[in-house]
């Protein structure tokens, strides 16, 4: 039992230092830039050795990779956005502006999160060939996401017949993208609450029909 008991505290004291370095590598990147930040600031934000984070992520950009991973999911789970409780609640609801409103909120709480370091990773891909290779090029996983959606809300009561999955797909990829969130949160001051109604709103005149019944 003691065996277990110190594997225990050692696996949970692991998982908090590695928090602690994501936090500061997000409180770093994003004040500094990715190009400007190196791995000493990271921390000496963090409190732990420089070589703890060689140690644990390996070098700087796949320090990023797992900053950007976990940002996007909330947590360092290894569930796809596909599989997340709010996603798959979201594409489960009865009707076509059910939907769109769940996924709107659930979305936005990503968002949240992402938005900030959304441009500390373009600048970093600019700048980095490594780091831009560090994801896929063929197929942006955002717009996979948005299709699933886009899909889903199709077969529900209430979508518009005349939208095509395509357009639907579009449609959700521009509206629910980090830059626009940016645009109205950061840059306009809008709350989360004004900008989760609006683009709610906005969705529902282009998705849904009028009397959401067909």
């Amino acid at each position: 039992m003691s065996d277990v008991k110190r594997t225990s505290k050692r696996a949970q004291k692991a998982k908090e230092t590695r928090q602690r370095i994501l936090a500061a590598a997000l409180e770093q990147f994003v004040r500094d830039g990715y190009g400007a930040t190196n791995l000493q600031d990271v921390a000496d934000k963090a409190g732990v050795a420089v070589q703890t984070i060689y140690f644990v992520f390996g070098n700087k950009r796949t320090l990023l990779k797992e900053l950007v991973d976990v940002t996007i999911a909330g947590d360092d789970e290894p569930v796809a956005t596909m599989e997340r409780p709010w996603y798959t609640a979201a594409l489960a609801a009865d009707t076509a502006q059910d939907m769109l409103r769940a996924y709107v909120a659930g979305t936005t709480s990503v968002l949240e999160r992402v938005a900030p370091i959304g441009r500390v990773l373009e600048a970093a891909a600019a700048s980095d060939p490594e780091v831009a290779a560090l994801w896929p090029h063929d197929v942006d996983p955002r717009y996979v996401v948005q299709q699933g959606a886009a899909k889903a809300l199709a077969a529900k009561p209430g979508a518009r017949a005349e939208v095509s999955v395509e357009e639907a797909s579009d449609l959700l990829y521009g509206l629910l993208s980090p830059d626009l969130y940016l645009l109205f949160v950061r840059e306009r001051g809008w709350t989360r609450e004004r900008w989760e109604q609006w683009v709610g709103d906005t969705l529902c005149a282009q998705l849904c029909s009028m009397r959401g019944d067909s």
